[in-house]
């Protein structure tokens, strides 16, 4: 098997779960479909692409390096009432703020994932996060493994984030989760998600059930911890998890 990672970062990241058009929800880490879309748009498929639906077969895990602030931004939306009435009403959108996920797919296909490498290196369509209005802050940093798979490769990798939030946690470790596709550990307590790709249709855009696992108290050295008595601890140990 072969794996590669993808670290995200941006200003703004955004994963729609289940909500109105009025109310735009966002998880606090990428969703596979998510992920599946940026693939989709590095190798150049279009929304309508049957291809698409290939790319669920990717084995997929996350690990939240950076969990970020979550942010609601309001926006006005004009839309026709009648042939000679435009109405508004208020809608809301949240983002994430300054977050760093850490993405792991991988295959037995070693040629999908080296092609899906350098489609990400070379993308055909413009990347974003979640939305248009969130493009990476700049080129993606990708890794590839051999004979590990993307839970064995997060498991093992290290601390991720960003040296200044790193120094920022003042203490030695760092706890996080993963959340991986249910086949990849599958002794551990399953749920259900529903962010498996159907249709990235904009006239019917649906999404399906898919069995994941949910690691916790995943345990990350902190390189930046400094230790001193009269340190105070600027973020919760715990909040991560």
């Amino acid at each position: 098997m072969k794996t590669a990672t993808i670290r995200l970062t941006a200003p703004l990241q955004s994963y729609g779960n289940q909500a109105s058009f009025n109310q735009r929800t966002s998880d606090n880490y990428p969703s596979k479909s998510a992920v599946v879309g940026i693939i989709a748009a590095a190798l150049g498929y279009r929304r309508d692409d049957a291809r698409i639906l290939q790319l669920n077969n990717l084995l997929f895990a996350v690990r939240i390096e950076q969990s970020g602030n979550m942010m609601t931004e309001f926006q006005t939306v004009e839309y026709q009432k009648s042939s000679t009435k435009t109405a508004r009403k208020l809608t809301y959108r949240e983002f994430i703020q300054d977050a760093v996920f850490m993405v792991a797919i991988g295959s037995d296909n070693d040629h999908e994932i080296e092609k899906i490498v350098s489609a990400l290196k070379h993308p055909k369509f413009q990347l974003y996060l979640g939305r248009r209005s969130n493009p990476p802050a700049g080129p993606l940093m990708i890794e590839t493994y051999d004979e590990e798979n993307p839970l064995q490769v997060l498991e093992k990798l290290s601390w991720q984030a960003e040296p200044w939030y790193q120094k920022r946690l003042r203490a030695p470790k760092f706890l996080t989760r993963i959340i991986a596709d249910a086949e990849l550990n599958p002794e551990n307590n399953i749920t259900m998600i529903k962010d498996k790709v159907g249709s990235f249709n904009q006239k019917n855009r649906y999404y399906q059930y898919r069995p994941v696992i949910i690691r916790k108290k995943i345990e990350l050295d902190n390189l930046e911890y400094k230790s001193s008595t009269d340190l105070k601890t600027d973020l919760d140990y715990w909040s991560f998890v």
